[in-house]
């Protein structure tokens, strides 16, 4: 079972590195768009984090589900606003920035909120 934890924890840092890289990758372009990164990286760290909680259940460790809640909410807002703009030619500055900073605050929410 810690294999496939593990494996999943290194498969959710590679969601977000593709999240989060998309985003960053357009800081000086115009127009900006929701690349494929962006696309594959939220359902990529949805699909690792939910089955990542489901083995944290199945375990003896408590679970913090309000912070799971939070996170869980702001990456299906971040997937929301991905798969609204995905066919956009061009992602108006609030949407992209809104984007990088939900994915900025679920990181921030996983690292100091113990």
């Amino acid at each position: 079972m810690d294999f496939l934890e593990h494996t999943l924890v290194v498969l959710h840092f590679i969601g977000l590195a593709s999240l989060l890289g998309g985003f960053l990758v357009q800081i000086r372009t115009s127009p900006r768009v929701v690349n494929n990164a962006m696309v594959h990286g939220i359902v990529t760290q949805l699909v690792t984090g939910v089955l990542l909680v489901g083995i944290a259940e199945s375990g003896d460790d408590p679970i913090d589900h309000a912070k799971v809640g939070v996170k869980l909410a702001v990456a299906v807002v971040i997937a929301v606003l991905v798969f609204a703009n995905r066919r956009r030619d061009a992602l108006s500055t609030v949407a992209w920035g809104l984007i990088g900073g939900l994915t900025i605050t679920n990181i921030v929410i996983a690292v100091f909120w113990s």
